[in-house]
């Protein structure tokens, strides 16, 4: 009886993670609502007074939204002004033209690595798909030879690359510099989009189980268009590069020994996220802005239907903030901190077995990113890490986060149902893929920790 009152606080939190993963696959219970009970019964659980316990919920919520929440809706505005002008499609084909088979997949695997950053996963494949199709017919190849390659870039930015929502949740959730997230972010990528697209479509078209499928005809011709404006390309190209380059150069300023005076508080203001993506959508606007006023319109139109699922996002997002603040006020965040601790697990490891194992639970992967972000968070603290090494605790969450998409994953069916595969064809080559790309940027980051 001793050792349960000692551990009270660590006890509650066990079977409110418990409970969290019921509510959400057993009752099909959306992460907000099952996030805030969750929290509220791990903090009356660990002895704290039902006013207590709502104040560390609203603390939690309102710290994490009042930091991210412009952010996040600039993200989204960003990546709509983008789109809209026809800017990801032409990028696109800018980056592809001209490519044999083989280096068209390399290629597709760089262009979902650069549309992710502005455009959210599901919309951006939806956007180009056509041109997976294309290229299929062109080659002669099945359409995963050029949708794994996308896919795979698609979701590794999505997962480690700021502005979109997980990382940037993650980050506020850890306490990091945002620059630093995305220059880890980029670099564990990279690689990630490597190995789970290209390189493992290549293995699978030798081992002869890539299969055919039978996707969604949306082809009006059997070859990519090449009627496209090149200038296009290149301008949503710069677009998409400029708030990471902001964001980054202001997060190396120390690194790069700038000193102070009038240069330092430029790069360091226009690296400041919301201002950085302010600029971004500015530029995105006097870019990609139609000259038709209906078109205007219809843009105006589409900004307002991007914040939508943003709003969903914010909540769910806010609701991570909520548990992990419980955990902090009632100690259990610390005394999973020490025991975590004196098994010899680094953060690193921790981050990334949380979001995988959350992953798999309920698969949601921003919601495993903000939950593992929250468990993780005491676990950090404890270590005292810098900077740089909180960053790659992030990239390690996103990592497991990546991992293992399955059948309660709604991408899982999206692509499912695009290439026309059955369940066991989508676990051979989606969740492998995207396996091998979470899998991938753990150990980036786990192979960088050790010099930074």
């Amino acid at each position: 009886m001793e050792w349960i009152t000692q551990n009270r606080p660590l006890i509650a939190m066990l079977f409110s993670i418990i409970a969290l993963l019921a509510l959400i696959m057993r009752g099909r219970m959306h992460p907000f609502p099952a996030l805030l009970i969750a929290g509220i019964a791990a903090a009356l659980g660990a002895g704290l007074a039902p006013p207590e316990a709502i104040a560390a919920v609203a603390k939690g919520m309102g710290g994490t939204l009042g930091a991210i929440a412009a952010v996040i809706g600039l993200g989204a505005m960003f990546g709509i002004l983008v789109e809209h002008g026809g800017g990801i499609t032409a990028l696109a084909h800018f980056v592809t033209r001209s490519s044999g088979p083989r280096l068209t997949r390399w290629m597709l695997g760089l262009v979902g690595v650069i549309v992710a950053i502005p455009v959210f996963f599901d919309v951006a494949f939806i956007i180009l798909f056509p041109l997976v199709l294309a290229f299929s017919r062109r080659f002669g190849l099945p359409p995963l030879a050029f949708g794994l390659p996308l896919l795979a870039g698609l979701a590794g930015a999505h997962a480690f690359i700021p502005p979109t929502p997980g990382p940037v949740a993650v980050a506020e959730q850890l306490g990091v510099d945002l620059g630093w997230v995305m220059l880890f972010g980029v670099i564990a990528c990279v690689p990630a989009a490597i190995i789970g697209g290209p390189v493992y479509v290549r293995f699978a078209l030798k081992s002869g189980w890539l299969p055919e499928g039978n996707a969604l005809d949306l082809m009006q011709s059997d070859e990519p268009s090449t009627e496209f404006d090149s200038g296009l390309g290149k301008t949503a190209l710069a677009l998409v590069l400029l708030p990471l380059t902001l964001i980054i150069c202001g997060a190396l300023v120390d690194v790069i020994g700038v000193p102070e005076g009038l240069s330092r508080t430029i790069i360091v203001a226009l690296g400041e996220p919301v201002i950085a993506l302010l600029i971004s959508c500015g530029a995105a606007f006097l870019a990609m802005r139609p000259a038709n006023p209906e078109k205007r319109t219809a843009l105006r139109q589409a900004i307002e239907k991007s914040l939508e699922p943003v709003g969903v996002v914010l909540l769910v997002t806010g609701a991570g903030g909520a548990f992990k603040q419980v955990l902090v006020d009632t100690g259990a965040g610390q005394a999973l901190a020490d025991a975590t601790l004196s098994f010899g697990i680094t953060p690193i490891l921790c981050g990334f077995l949380i979001a995988l194992l959350l992953r798999i639970a309920q698969g949601s992967a921003t919601a495993a990113m903000i939950t593992a972000a929250s468990l993780t968070y005491p676990i950090a603290l404890a270590a005292d890490l810098s900077q740089p090494q909180l960053a790659l605790v992030a990239v390690a969450i996103a990592g497991g986060a990546t991992a293992f998409s399955h059948v309660n994953d709604s991408g899982f069916w999206l692509i499912n149902r695009y290439f026309g595969l059955t369940t066991s064809e989508t676990l051979l080559c989606w969740t492998i893929s995207s396996s091998l790309t979470g899998v991938t940027g753990f150990l980036v980051a786990l192979l960088l920790s050790p010099f930074v």
